[in-house]
């Protein structure tokens, strides 16, 4: 590692990272506890989590000024996870999780983001968002009028007090409003305090209490891959985020080792696995944090609060938690993609829409990225293999000549063949010329060997033309036309 550019990114901005820290140190607080109960965890959970990767990504982390904690997306893979076996298996994912993100980092996966379309990317973000929100609903089951009244006006403080002070942010204006009317009007809501014991101990090494079995590796294990794989995903899409912001690149490599090693640090210290928050990098940049500075102050500070600052913690009213989130679930949403629906290619549409509609049927962002990326891959491979070919026939050298334009793969293939006659019509040569066109795979040598095959023996020589390096190297290693009783491979 460059010593000089290391000691840069720590020291280079010293006080706009410590005043950014502070202030995503105070917007940790509420979405930390929030995703903590959407995961069915003690609040601490969360905050330890939070403490815990945003000070160990601050040193291994590959992206400066980005924040990283317990998160949304993360949270809601847990939700089963909890139920079912408990917060000891929670902790054990959490460490296979950044073992799985570890190893990706090694194997250089990162590189694999380039291969994910930006309608994949929005339709990810959007169905995120719609998590967020759904899973706020559960709050109001049940719930009298005071519950619905506290949110509408927390939303009121959080979205009109920047018109008039943005020194604070209003998600923490809101919280501390809200939390000092319940306190002194006495009225009866569900606080935070009901959903979990919030404690002033700093966070211990522990070692998960599960028997170490493969039956435990078969349970822990698909969470554990869906949450290395969704965290990831969410941690390099925000890294790209920042990137643009800054105007400066980031290494997405170890982007992923670092965030498999907070993740496997966080487990043993009883926190939940994270990852990038795109909300907190946001609000960090904007407030000038760039170093990683910024990513150790707002951990240090958070965790500073909590032990300062426990009893008013947990008398936070739950309504107020459920306007913070649903204020992240609107934020988070890319409402321009909506309007741009009816502008972007109707594939490129339906595959930001099948990411969605994947994400939110399955609640796995996991398998709507991976429905998105696949629905990509064959609207490209449906676009890309249109072949075009224009038969000539000269009557005086006895010759037809095909000219091939086009990608010939196993999606285009068939096309290609049905394009070409067999029959010569009495002609002595029939000449595929490839000019405007490159072979690309076994399926694509196999159909050039049938037509070849089938014109030769119908009485003409065939030749081929125009093939570019590539292409005809893989007609040397592959063809047969040209060889004494050629039969093309499968028939």
């Amino acid at each position: 590692m460059d010593l000089t550019k290391y000691k840069q990114e720590w020291f280079g901005n010293v006080r706009g990272d410590i005043m950014s820290g502070i202030l995503v140190a105070l917007a940790l607080i509420p979405e930390a506890i929030a995703f903590s109960i959407i995961a069915g965890v003690d609040p601490m959970v969360g905050l330890y989590a939070a403490f815990c990767i945003a000070v160990v990504i601050a040193f291994i982390g590959g992206r400066p000024g980005m924040i990283s904690g317990a998160t949304g997306a993360m949270a809601l893979l847990m939700t089963t996870l909890v139920a079912e076996h408990g917060l000891q298996y929670l902790f054990a994912a959490t460490i296979l999780t950044g073992f799985i993100q570890l190893i990706m980092g090694v194997l250089k996966l990162g590189k694999l983001m380039r291969f994910i379309p930006n309608s994949v990317m929005i339709g990810f973000v959007n169905a995120l968002a719609i998590l967020i929100f759904m899973a706020q609903l559960d709050q109001f089951e049940g719930a009298g009028w005071i519950m619905y009244a506290l949110v509408a006006v927390s939303l009121a403080i959080i979205y009109l007090v920047p018109r008039f002070f943005k020194a604070i942010p209003s998600p923490l204006i809101a919280i501390i409003v809200v939390t000092g009317f319940v306190m002194a009007t006495g009225i009866g809501t569900k606080t935070v305090g009901d959903m979990g014991t919030i404690s002033q101990t700093l966070p211990s090494f522990l070692i998960p209490n599960v028997p170490f079995t493969f039956e435990t590796l078969m349970i822990i294990l698909p969470y554990s891959i869906s949450l290395a794989v969704v965290g990831l995903l969410e941690s390099l899409l925000t890294a790209q985020i920042v990137d643009d912001m800054t105007d400066t690149p980031s290494d997405k490599n170890q982007e992923a080792r670092g965030q498999g090693i907070a993740n496997m640090i966080t487990g043993c210290f009883g926190g939940m696995a994270g990852c990038a928050m795109i909300g907190q990098a946001v609000i960090n940049v904007k407030a000038g944090g760039r170093g990683r500075l910024s990513s150790f102050t707002a951990g240090a500070v958070l965790l500073g609060l909590i032990m300062i600052l426990t009893d008013v913690v947990v008398q936070i009213p739950m309504a107020v938690l459920v306007g913070v989130m649903i204020m992240v679930s609107i934020g988070t949403f890319d409402w321009g993609s909506i309007t741009r629906l009816h502008k972007v290619p109707r594939s490129d549409a339906a595959v930001m829409i099948v990411t969605v509609a994947t994400v939110v049927i399955t609640h796995d962002l996991s398998i709507g990225v991976l429905a998105g990326v696949l629905l990509s891959a064959i609207f490209f491979a449906a676009k890309i293999s249109k072949v075009h070919i224009e038969k000539e026939i000269d009557e005086a050298a006895s010759s037809i000549t095909y000219r091939v334009e086009g990608q010939i793969f196993f999606a285009s293939v068939t096309d290609f063949v049905s394009e070409i006659d067999f029959d010569p019509h009495g002609m002595d040569t029939v000449v595929i010329d490839f000019t405007k066109a490159h072979l690309w795979d076994d399926s694509a040598i196999n159909a050039v060997d049938k037509v070849a095959i089938k014109i030769q023996q119908n009485g003409a020589k065939v030749r081929l033309t125009g093939l570019n390096k590539e292409s005809n190297e893989l007609v040397d290693q592959l063809s047969v036309y040209d060889q004494p009783d050629a039969k093309v491979s499968g028939h």
